[in-house]
């Protein structure tokens, strides 16, 4: 078990493997950032800037499709294989992608034929993919998520159309419906600063040391929070 300093008062404990999940420009990896710190451990970031497919897919996104798909499963497998042959007696994990997400953009990027020899190379290489101990689905609106992309610039993102992007909500919303592989904690991140406001995070915070089962709802605004 680790303890957190502030977040001791919180909760018995922190689960050891935290996967923050949701759709491109939500914050998901600046959250991840945040907890890491928070809890002094381990952070495993996706980086999608190293993917040399990526800019190319955003502008022409049927030529480039699959290669952007097969790097990031590689990828993505690299990670998965650093956390399971890292320090087994580091208490905290922080990740911020869902190993099975991939799958979620193959099936909106890749033809039948593509996405059947993506499947392939799949089932061989994450057969042994750990389970999260908590996952933190990040949802926010199309509108923002593009405000977001806007004011960060990064080179590769400034050919993303809306019309992606509203795909990707929807496929994360629908993935998600039926996810119940691990504690669940689904975030209304359209009106939270994870950047500038402290008690944002804080309250954050607070919600995700109590998820230690089934799933949840959090909704920052008043009189809109509801549990399950």
């Amino acid at each position: 078990v680790h303890w957190c300093g502030w977040a001791e008062s919180m909760s018995e404990s922190v689960p050891r493997y935290i996967v923050v999940e949701g759709p491109i420009g939500v914050g998901k990896t600046t959250l991840a950032r945040r907890l890491a710190e928070q809890f002094g451990c381990e952070l495993m970031l996706e980086e999608p800037g190293e993917n040399p497919f990526l800019e190319r897919f955003y502008s022409h996104p049927r030529e480039a499709a699959l290669p952007t798909q097969l790097f990031f499963l590689m990828q993505r497998v690299r990670r998965i294989e650093a956390l399971r042959q890292g320090d087994m007696f580091n208490p905290v994990q922080v990740a911020d992608f869902l190993m099975e997400k991939d799958c979620l953009f193959a099936e909106l990027t890749l033809d039948a034929q593509e996405f059947e020899l993506y499947r392939q190379v799949y089932s061989r290489l994450t057969l042994d993919a750990p389970t999260p101990d908590l996952v933190v689905y990040l949802q926010a609106p199309v509108e923002v998520l593009l405000k977001r992309i806007a004011r960060r610039d990064r080179r590769y993102e400034r050919a993303i159309p809306p019309r992606y992007l509203e795909q990707v909500n929807a496929a994360y919303e629908d993935f998600f419906y039926n996810y119940d592989e691990a504690p669940l904690l689904i975030v209304n991140a359209g009106e939270i600063d994870l950047v500038g406001s402290e008690p944002d995070y804080r309250e954050l915070l607070e919600r995700i040391l109590a998820t230690d089962s089934g799933r949840h709802y959090f909704n920052p605004l008043p009189f809109a929070m509801e549990n399950e």
